[in-house]
């Protein structure tokens, strides 16, 4: 049984707490992305997965069994580092077949394994090179490979593409996750980069401050966001977050004041348990209709800056109180600098967040 489960896990350093009462569980055939700003945790808490910290508080259970006081060779795991940590003096065959050296395998039989999982991660022409002798891609391959060639009850990367360029990234991102799909294990993945998170994962458990703020599909923490942090970090570009006014509630609209205008938006309504409110309405840059005239409901903006983005073109406008706002629009819509905006935001893809920063939804 290939699962990952922690229970209330806190690590402190002394006096500083560095995950705090995490809860999260991993089934057989599962990629979850441990996903997060620098220092929020994440990879403290692959560290205690893998037993190379031992958790303060709370349980380590892997594969149905209590983890916490056995050490990481006892823990029957694979880990890929964000550094490869190759051997350098041992051919890519020789490095691949190292962790089977303990599993008293016949030659034939590891030679065997070797060149299975070499045909899966593409390095079946650089068997007999050494690694100073192949590229960084072949290298990420290669300890990926050296991973998969045992059959541990979980895998876990940290930071596995970090050291690699964009191209490469793009096309490691999918190597990996096919290759994972495939081995129907329990896998968590540490990284910073919300696109490998959103394109690799099953689940994404996103992090700060040593606190898991939401676990959940990447559909789901994209659309349904369950707190401001949550709201602003997934999405490129970010989502707008407009402190507004909400003066009131009813026929299913909320009447707010923000960015200096007066709007009425269809919402949930348990916004109405808010009225009245300071609030926080966030709105993606893709969720604007760009209208000719002034017209109700719409919020006034005057264009700053530019960025053509290929398929797509992102305006940077200020608005009528000064507050910054940001816009994506299809290429063929020509806005030019200084161009005044009539921005409608779309109510299924407009979220209110109340004063403790918290979404609100039924």
């Amino acid at each position: 049984m290939s699962t990952i489960e922690i229970r209330k896990v806190t690590k402190q350093f002394g006096s500083f707490t560095a995950v705090k009462d995490a809860d999260l569980k991993v089934e057989a055939g599962e990629v979850v992305c441990l996903l997060g700003p620098s220092g929020c945790g994440k990879t403290t808490t692959l560290r205690m997965i893998a037993g190379l910290e031992r958790a303060t508080s709370g349980d380590v259970i892997i594969a149905g069994q209590r983890m916490n006081e056995l050490p990481p060779q006892k823990r029957d795991i694979a880990m890929v580092f964000q550094f490869y940590a190759l051997y350098p003096a041992l051919t890519v065959g020789q490095n691949i077949a190292m962790p089977l050296h303990s599993e008293g395998l016949s030659k034939a039989d590891s030679d065997a394994r070797v060149m299975k999982v070499a045909k899966i991660m593409h390095l079946t022409e650089v068997l007999d090179r050494m690694p100073n002798q192949i590229s960084e891609g072949e290298k990420q391959r290669l300890a990926v490979a050296r991973a998969i060639v045992r059959d541990p009850n979980c895998f876990l990367f940290d930071e596995p593409l970090s050291r690699l360029d964009v191209e490469l990234r793009h096309s490691m991102r999918g190597q990996i996750k096919e290759v994972l799909t495939g081995l129907s294990k329990a896998t968590v993945i540490v990284t910073h980069d919300q696109l490998e998170a959103l394109t690799m994962a099953s689940r994404i458990a996103i992090m700060k401050d040593g606190v898991i703020e939401q676990v959940g599909t990447p559909h789901e923490v994209f659309a349904k966001p369950t707190n401001v942090f949550v709201a602003s970090f997934i999405g490129t570009p970010q989502m707008n977050l407009v402190e507004a006014d909400l003066q009131s509630f009813g026929d299913g609209k909320a009447a707010v004041v923000m960015a200096g205008q007066s709007l009425s938006i269809a919402a949930d309504p348990a916004v109405s348990r808010l009225r009245p409110s300071k609030v926080t309405v966030g709105i993606r840059p893709r969720a604007f209709t760009t209208v000719q005239d002034k017209a109700g409901d719409t919020i006034a903006a005057q264009a700053e800056l530019i960025e053509p983005m290929g398929a797509e073109t992102l305006i940077h406008a200020r608005t009528a109180s000064g507050g910054d706002i940001r816009v994506v629009v299809p290429r063929d819509k020509r806005v030019k600098v200084g161009e005044a905006l009539h921005l409608r935001p779309d109510p299924r893809q407009t979220h209110f967040f109340g004063e403790d920063g918290k979404a609100v939804r039924a």
